[in-house]
């Protein structure tokens, strides 16, 4: 991470480059010496397994929404990975901060896929699942949830809490000022919050070099006087290390850090969206052979960690997993037209009672 040295008087002076962390090549081969915990692959082959269960779970919510049963949904094929780490090295009482495509790490936090798929359904309830407990829900609104990070974790300073804020956000959300306003409040203030930009090189049509002239987008936190650092976001080893270093260094009272995550947008931006009128498919062919549950796979086999027999027998159970979500999400029952006005005033104003007595036929549903 790139250091920010005292020049003497008034003067700081910032030194370094933001440094690229890798370990597993896109052919799944070391590119280094391997951290200890990777040898006995325990830890690795739960990330493989929370990985493929995220990516079926993605793939049953869009064959939802194309047949009716769901609203738009943004998929998270191709960028689990760094929702598996951060959801499996988070303590239960930090706090998630979420943006829109964090189905992988969510599910790690103890959502259920159910309440998961009830949002995406349209129904407010799917962010109201006890699976939550303090963190935030989806934020679909670019950036905005920024602000939120830095406001729990300054509260979490006032009561000297050793609690951490884990915010996620597109490298779109990079451009808007409340990403930048927060990332200057977490350094003036040394907040417990850790910063993770996931590149996934598109925000919906624009590519990531029409986004930002700098080299990185790690690199925005050195403004703020935060460390920074640019991660293979396919690569679970790399994440792990720099992700885990970081949620420590806050919990150690040191600060904020600013990760980004580089890794690829395989699907379109949302059910909503066609990427082919904007993406080459040569880009998209080579981001397929980068991808991070099949870099994991072939390593784990290469070890010997992973088996054909392991991975039809995960498959079964995933879709098991994955069926019941779907019994639960769809035998929910719907809510009630009333309930679009039940919960924004302690007493409705005579405005909007009007218009839910025109909605319900003249009924008083107070």
């Amino acid at each position: 991470m790139p250091t920010t040295l005292d020049g003497g008087g008034l003067f700081r002076v910032h030194s370094g480059d933001v440094p690229f962390v890798r370990y597993l090549n896109p052919e799944g081969q070391p590119t280094q010496p391997l951290p200890s915990w990777v040898k006995d692959g325990q830890q690795l082959v739960a990330y493989y397994k929370a990985m493929v269960k995220a990516r079926e779970a993605d793939r049953k919510a869009i064959a939802m929404q194309r047949t009716g049963q769901m609203g738009t949904y943004p998929s998270c094929l191709g960028q689990e990975a760094p929702g598996v780490v951060y959801g499996s090295l988070m303590k239960p009482e930090d706090v998630l901060v979420p943006y829109y495509r964090d189905l992988p790490g969510q599910l790690l936090r103890g959502v259920e896929l159910s309440d998961i798929y009830l949002y995406w359904g349209g129904d407010e309830q799917g962010s109201a699942g006890a699976g939550y407990g303090q963190d935030m829900p989806n934020c679909v609104p670019i950036a905005t949830q920024a602000g939120h990070a830095v406001g729990i974790a300054s509260a979490f300073r006032i009561r000297d809490e050793h609690r951490v804020v884990v915010i996620t956000c597109g490298d779109g959300a990079t451009s808007k000022g409340d990403f930048l306003e927060a990332l200057n409040l977490a350094g003036v203030w040394q907040l417990p919050v850790v910063f993770l930009v996931v590149n996934n090189q598109w925000a919906i049509s624009v590519p990531r070099h029409a986004q930002c002239g700098g080299v990185t987008l790690a690199q925005k936190g050195a403004g703020a006087g935060l460390p920074c650092v640019q991660v293979d976001g396919n690569d679970v080893i790399a994440l792990h290390e720099v992700i885990g270093s970081s949620i420590e260094r806050a919990r150690a009272g040191k600060g904020a850090v600013v990760i980004e995550a580089v890794t690829y947008r395989l699907c379109d931006h949302t059910t909503a969206d066609d990427a082919t009128r904007y993406r080459e498919n040569d880009e998209v062919h080579k981001a397929w052979e980068e991808e991070p549950v099949k870099r994991l796979q072939a390593y784990l086999h290469e070890q010997g960690l992973w088996t054909p027999e392991q991975e039809k027998s995960l498959q079964k159970q995933i879709t098991q997993d994955i069926h019941r979500a779907v019994e639960t999400y769809q035998a929910t029952p719907l809510q009630s037209v009333s309930e679009l006005f039940d919960y924004h005033y302690a007493e409705t104003p005579k405005g909007l009672r009007q218009q839910m007595e025109e909605m319900l036929g003249g009924q008083n549903h107070e």
